[in-house]
């Protein structure tokens, strides 16, 4: 993290010291600049405002830097004014997110059909770990009240989104996991609506680890199946799932398709698919434990 540069400070009778500082965030984005108004009293932050170059629409008439300083200017006046009242109007509100357990394997279950291949494969591989040692859950995104991310940039500001629903719950667990597996069916050549909305919305987790940095060393395992036959049908889905691990800094241990569903209609008749998801859980854990282990299989049907 690159040290703030203090662009203004204020020292308000009573003991408060206001400040505005600049920082360079062009590491994680380029050209991007956050500001923020800070409040002291007694060497600790009271009260803060933050605002990043990257929320700045070019609509917008105002950019980062006017709206901090204005910010500057109104909490200078504010606090001179009545400092007792400006510091209790800006305590942190509490979220209210639903939490989520925290286990050593997450499956996202990305589709929204409930008892379909998808529920079969992530059933399977929350069994594998089990039998391996490790806790196991299974969560549903369409299950879940979340906003689809709005691409404000916020998170930059703050490391947390501005929505406050329970995709702070499924952050967490995705934070306290050692292996991620995700389960999702070929919807239109990419994932499913409510599985992409918390790919989406884990950009607040990306902000979070840019900022102050996380955990290391966790894996990804891809479960996917299709309705057409082909290895090509799954080409999106796999583009999305590398790119969503590599911004949280998860590393792929392999990934199990299973294509032509449409005729096949039940996963379990795809011979071996339970052999192969057990298989792959097992390879990712070993993975995890510190040996090589890359577990890969296209589980689809004989010419596929």
């Amino acid at each position: 993290m690159t040290e703030a540069q203090v662009l203004r400070r204020t020292d308000i009778e009573g003991g408060y010291l206001l400040t505005l500082e600049r920082e360079d965030l062009s590491r994680i984005y380029p050209g991007m600049v956050r500001y923020t108004v800070r409040v002291r009293f007694d060497g600790k932050t009271r009260a803060a405002f933050r605002t990043n170059t990257y929320e700045y629409t070019p609509g917008m008439p105002l950019d980062a830097g006017e709206s901090a300083r204005e910010t500057f200017e109104e909490w200078a006046r504010e606090l001179a004014a009545d400092p007792g009242v400006f510091i209790g109007a800006r305590q942190p509100v509490p979220r209210v997110g639903s939490a989520i357990p925290v286990t050593d394997v997450l499956v996202i279950q990305g589709s929204p059909r409930a008892g379909g291949n998808c529920s079969i494969m992530a059933d399977l591989a929350a069994s594998a770990a089990r039998e391996a040692g490790r806790t196991a859950q299974v969560i549903f995104p369409d299950d879940l009240y979340l906003r689809p991310c709005i691409g404000c940039y916020w998170c930059y500001n703050f490391a947390q989104c501005t929505f406050d629903d329970d995709m702070e719950g499924v952050i967490a667990a995705i934070r306290g996991a050692r292996l991620i597996v995700v389960c999702t069916p070929v919807y239109t050549d990419t994932v499913p609506a409510a599985l992409k909305m918390v790919i989406d919305r884990c950009q607040a987790y990306h902000a979070e680890r840019a900022l102050f940095g996380g955990p290391e060393g966790q894996t990804g395992l891809l479960l996917a199946v299709a309705g057409r036959t082909g290895e090509e049908n799954f080409g999106c889905v796999r583009t999305v799932m590398r790119d969503f691990f590599r911004n949280l800094g998860i590393g792929p241990c392999g990934e199990v398709l299973a294509g032509g569903m449409d005729r096949a209609r039940d996963v379990r008749t795809v011979p071996g698919i339970e052999n192969r998801v057990r298989a792959a859980v097992t390879a990712c854990l070993k993975s995890d434990a510190g040996e090589t282990a890359i577990a890969t299989s296209s589980g689809l049907p004989p010419g596929e």
